[in-house]
């Protein structure tokens, strides 16, 4: 990309971080009425800036089509700024808790209170999204936050730090850019909460640098998200509702379907009405701008790996192209189904990130949930079938982040239920209400006054009173 990088120096990221934690010491406790109008700052951001945002974000793809943008990152940010606005107010009123009748008279309640300075780390592949989704947790829960943006995005990061300065004061919230060394340094500082989006290898270190300063994580990863389409659902319902979430950003989308697990005398059927369906959704790939181009030659080039390698050992591909050179393409790779891959291959082990979706066929269900379950355990997985059996069996003998039948990615637009992975694909959650406790501290207060019952207890002791006590309370 010809968009130079806008970078931070390390003393520039100590400032930033340091000027944050005194910010916070001034105002630790800031009241429903301040989140809300730094929420409300948060969404005129975007909303006064979305066509500039959009075209930043598509000049660091090379081609980023501009209704995956603004469908993938404006309308979710929107919804979720909304939901923290909607509810907020119950979100942070104190919950009131039962002492138990052996420590009366008492009062106790649970009270939300905000954890400090929460640093995120912000991906490439839905840079907006996943800067503000968890920026509008960290606010809603009463914290400030500083932002480090993807090296791969420097025009939306660019702009992004330019739009935060403008919108926000500086004891709120703060943008920085960098390269990796930047990224590592911001990993290391003593945050009082860190969330980090990526891949599982980096999320390692991640994690590791935090442990220095005993800082919680919240790891979003990723991972091999399967698709299991069962007998009892027609082949091409199925087929058709798998495009659009395995093509959207092309595929480049942490809950994409990653591989199909198909019954084996249906693959033929399966790749011919995905095919169809994808070249009805996207006609000429190459020129198409409703077809998001790869981020960089980088990620192209290891998709390409993963292809060649493939087909090296013996699998076939079938492309929902008008071209079988994927150079023919420039930028952007098509919809591309892999059959018959050897299961050691670098596209049946790796996350694939792109526009390929190997398929893999099984004789029984309980074959299908083996193979789920002997690899790590998945963000998202996918079940397709209208046999009501289905759900006990995934949703008990299967562990993934999220479990969805009939449709898949919806998951991640639905504020009200909490986004994590479990495993190699992350730990934690955020999304709404799971997002303020995320990023608050459930603090118990209890509450006792004149009265001091607790000197009943007090040596030496009284053994019928404890006996008393232990066959009303203790058994």
């Amino acid at each position: 990309m010809s968009t130079p990088l806008p970078t931070a120096s390390f003393e520039h990221v100590n400032e930033q971080f340091s000027a944050l934690k005194r910010a916070y010491a001034t105002s630790p406790y800031p009241s429903v009425s301040i989140r809300k109008q730094r929420l409300l700052k948060l969404k005129a951001l975007i909303l006064e800036n979305q066509d500039a945002l959009i075209e930043a974000i598509s000049t660091d793809f090379d081609g980023r089509a501009y209704n995956d943008t603004r469908i993938g990152e404006i309308l979710p940010s929107m919804m979720a700024i909304n939901d923290a606005l909607k509810h907020l107010k119950r979100w942070a009123a104190p919950k009131r808790k039962f002492a138990g009748l052996i420590h009366m008279p008492a009062s106790a309640k649970v009270i939300y209170q905000p954890v400090g300075v929460v640093g995120v780390i912000a991906p490439w592949n839905y840079p907006l999204l996943l800067t503000v989704a968890p920026v509008v947790g960290a606010i809603a829960a009463g914290n400030v936050a500083l932002v480090k943006v993807s090296e791969f995005t420097p025009a939306f990061g660019a702009l992004m730090e330019s739009l935060v300065r403008k919108y926000f004061a500086a004891s709120e919230l703060r943008i920085v850019n960098g390269e990796v060394d930047i990224a590592q340094a911001f990993s290391e500082l003593p945050f009082d909460h860190l969330l980090f989006t990526g891949s599982t290898t980096v999320g390692k270190h991640i994690m590791r640098a935090a442990s220095q300063n005993l800082t919680p994580v919240t790891l979003e990863l990723g991972g091999k998200s399967p698709v299991v389409i069962d007998k009892s659902i027609p082949v091409r319902e199925a087929a058709a509702r798998l495009v659009f979430p395995k093509c959207v950003n092309a595929g480049q989308t942490c809950v994409a379907p990653d591989y199909v697990l198909c019954p084996t005398d249906r693959i033929d059927e399966f790749v011919q009405h995905f095919l169809v369906e994808a070249r009805r959704q996207y006609p000429n790939v190459a020129d198409n701008n409703d077809y998001t181009s790869i981020i960089n030659e980088r990620q192209r080039a290891r998709l390409v790996g993963y292809v060649e390698e493939a087909l090296a050992r013996g699998a076939a591909l079938h492309i929902a192209g008008d071209s079988e050179n994927l150079a023919d393409y420039g930028t952007k790779l098509p919809p591309m189904l892999l059959t018959g891959v050897p299961d050691d291959c670098a596209v049946m082990q790796e996350e694939i990130f792109g526009p390929l979706l190997p398929v893999v066929g099984y004789e029984s269900l309980a074959e299908a949930t083996q193979y789920i379950n002997d690899r790590p355990r998945p963000l998202a997985l996918y079940v397709f079938g209208y046999d009501k059996s289905l759900k006990p069996v995934f949703e008990q003998q299967t562990h993934s982040g999220g479990l969805v039948f009939n449709e898949a990615m919806v998951q991640v637009t639905m504020d009200n239920l909490p986004f994590g992975g479990i495993g190699h694909s992350g730990m934690g959650h955020y999304h709404g209400y799971d997002g303020f406790q995320t990023f608050s501290k459930a603090k118990p207060v209890v509450s006792k006054g004149r009265i001091n019952s607790l000197q009943l207890f007090y040596p030496p002791y009284k053994n019928w009173l404890v006996s008393s006590i232990m066959r009303i309370f203790g058994r």
